[in-house]
């Protein structure tokens, strides 16, 4: 029987591989900072809409439960609204990308871009340069629980 390599990755996303992240996935909790799903509809396909500011916030107690009863070590911001979720209007993800912040309580936070934006590269010529550079974000993970 062919064992199977782990991968991080949706539906639609590029896979990214557990070695390429810089080890296994081991204990990880993964949640949204929005609990719902907001879309327009286009044909017989749902498309993502971003959550605006009232939608975050209104969803900021559920994300800061979590937290409390998690407890994680550090925080990885996928893409823009994640980061407003846990660090607010200041940061943003073209200026942070691949840094570590701090939120409001200390918990440290990896900024990087959301796994959805690699797809809207796939025909430019940056395309594996933006996935490498993804690559490398998901690295300092590792790095920082070492």
């Amino acid at each position: 029987m062919r064992k199977a390599a782990p991968v991080a990755t949706s539906i639609g996303t590029p896979p990214i591989s557990c070695s390429e992240r810089g080890r296994p996935k081991r204990r990880c909790y993964v949640t949204n900072a929005v609990k719902h799903f907001k879309f327009t509809p286009r044909g017989k396909r749902r498309i993502h809409a971003k959550p605006n500011a009232g939608e975050v916030q209104a969803c900021a107690w559920w994300l800061a439960a979590e937290l409390r009863l998690i407890k994680p070590k550090l925080a990885v911001a996928l893409g823009a609204t994640a980061l407003y979720a846990l660090l607010g209007r200041q940061a943003k993800v073209t200026r942070d990308r691949g840094t570590m912040l701090r939120s409001p309580d200390g918990l440290p936070v990896l900024v990087t871009i959301h796994p959805s934006a690699l797809l809207r590269t796939l025909d430019q010529p940056d395309a594996e340069l933006n996935r490498g550079r993804f690559v490398d974000d998901l690295k300092k993970i590792a790095e920082f629980l070492e």
